[in-house]
């Protein structure tokens, strides 16, 4: 199962305004767990850059005027998040950016499923404050780094929120050991219990055949020779 955690810096709050993408960064998890695998960029926004927005995140129009415009970029972003499902914080804000810039660039909105975390965390501590700093807090997630929003620092912050809310590091063992049980069995199996190698006969030729004279005197009292067939393993 893979999801992409996601997030997003931008020029103020509103799309339909003029605001544009500043920064995406993303985060790969499978079966729960983060894969080392990520995709990050920033983004040219061909426009100037509030003073209220960059005390935000820090970055400056200086620094972002030699980055690639979106359009430039929506590709690799599409390769990247699949048709996979997305999670993300606050999601209808960076889904209405992102597919502002998609329709901007002349390509299709992102039609993925989409987990809020904030609705989630809403669900499990309902009352609670549920931004990005309560929540570490709540679950003693370390987010010093965090002097400024960044999108991929923040993506890898809400991997480890989002693994707190639906039950813990419990569930990512589980399931990444149920992950490894799977791989293996769609790989190489383990072998096949085999049954030992018989032991060697001890009896020379002569004695068994005066073994076999003595039973077929018996008669019918052999009651062993009604099984000298059958084949049984006892495992």
């Amino acid at each position: 199962m893979r999801e992409i955690v996601l997030d997003t810096e931008t020029t103020g709050l509103s799309a339909a305004n003029g605001d544009r993408l500043v920064e995406i960064g993303c985060v790969e998890l499978i079966n729960h767990v983060p894969t080392g695998r990520h995709y990050h960029v920033y983004i040219n926004p061909e426009r100037d850059m509030p003073e209220e927005a960059f005390r935000v995140h820090g970055l400056s129009e200086d620094f972002l005027r030699d980055k690639p415009k979106f359009a430039e970029v929506a590709q690799a972003f599409a390769d990247f998040v699949g048709e996979d499902t997305l999670i993300i914080h606050n999601a209808p804000f960076d889904m209405g950016f992102l597919n502002a810039e998609l329709e901007a660039a002349g390509r299709g909105r992102l039609a993925n499923e989409v987990i809020d975390t904030v609705m989630l965390a809403r669900k499990i501590h309902p009352g609670a404050r549920v931004s990005l700093d309560a929540l570490c807090k709540h679950y003693g997630i370390d987010n010093s780094r965090r002097s400024l929003h960044g999108a991929l620092l923040d993506s890898e912050i809400l991997a480890e929120v989002y693994l707190e809310l639906i039950g813990g590091r419990q569930v990512a063992l589980a399931l990444s050991a149920e992950a490894e049980t799977s791989i293996r069995g769609a790989g190489t199996r383990p072998p096949a219990r085999q049954r030992p190698t018989p032991l060697p006969a001890r009896l020379t030729a002569p004695e068994k055949l005066a073994h076999a004279a003595f039973i077929a005197q018996m008669g019918d009292s052999a009651v062993w020779l009604k099984y000298e067939t059958l084949d049984v393993e006892v495992e």
